[in-house]
């Protein structure tokens, strides 16, 4: 299957995803189109298929069918380290950070996709080489503070608070240089002020351009964010479009948020 041109403004469209795991089909036709500039929001029940589109979108997971396009490019098959590659990062809804390196070190790492000394530089020493080293250890410092959490810049992330721990893997993602960063559950966890926190952040990111794909089960934090929001129940897509209207989409509200949703989201 080969997709149509992109229109302008599109940075990845997703058309017939179909992801099954032997007899369980956990994403059935799904198809989502995100514009450069967006926070996208994707929400459903548990078992809906949120974080199966996402391993799908970010090479974990092959998908047994459809294909998708991340800025002009097909990446449907392509695995992790090229997804990476071509703009796409993320975090994990269980957070995967090393545990036993610091804050500023987890970032660093996050560069390893856009530094380009070899083993022989390395070797060698070079001028170049040392920085290079020197731009990496500055920006993941410029990274843990655009995050908030430049006093913990020498602690190990396992000493982190939770919350804290969120954000940094947001900072190490943000290393790679995205074009879209894909934040699965980055709230999980967190106390009304921590959630807050976290969603001037995101749109702070946005607002310097980079776009954003979120899971997240709180519904006040996603209807409040995204410019649009998409609904999954069973594998398949019920509902797309601005938050005002999926909220009030007689299948959302029956799959999902309940028998009647304010506007400012939420459950009555």
């Amino acid at each position: 299957m080969t997709l149509p041109a992109t229109d302008a403004g599109v940075l990845l469209e997703a058309v017939g995803i179909e992801k099954r795991f032997g007899g369980l089909t956990a994403l059935s036709g799904v198809s989502l189109t995100l514009r450069s500039g967006e926070i996208y929001g994707l929400i459903g029940p548990n078992g809906a298929g949120k974080t199966t589109m996402f391993n799908v979108l970010t090479g974990l997971y092959q998908p047994d069918g459809g294909v998708f396009r991340f800025d002009g490019q097909e990446l449907s098959g392509l695995k992790p380290h090229r997804c990476a590659a071509s703009g796409i990062a993320r975090t994990f809804q269980n957070i995967r950070l090393f545990a036993n390196m610091t804050a500023l070190e987890n970032v660093m790492v996050g560069q390893h996709l856009r530094t380009r000394a070899g083993v022989l530089g390395a070797i060698l020493r070079t001028g170049a080489v040392r920085a290079e080293e020197a731009r990496v250890v500055r920006r993941a410092h410029e990274l843990l503070c655009y995050v908030g959490i430049d006093r913990h810049a020498n602690t190990t992330a396992r000493n982190l608070p939770y919350g804290d721990q969120r954000r940094l893997e947001i900072a190490r993602a943000l290393a790679t240089e995205p074009k879209l960063l894909a934040l699965d559950e980055p709230a999980a966890g967190m106390n009304p002020t921590e959630r807050q926190a976290l969603g001037q952040l995101i749109s702070r990111i946005r607002g310097d351009g980079t776009s954003v794909l979120l899971i997240e089960h709180d519904v006040k934090l996603v209807m409040g964010l995204c410019d649009r929001v998409a609904v999954l129940e069973y594998g398949k897509k019920i509902a797309e479009g601005p938050p005002r209207d999926v909220q009030r989409d007689p299948a959302v509200i029956t799959a999902y948020l309940g028998t009647a949703v304010h506007e400012t989201g939420g459950r009555s």
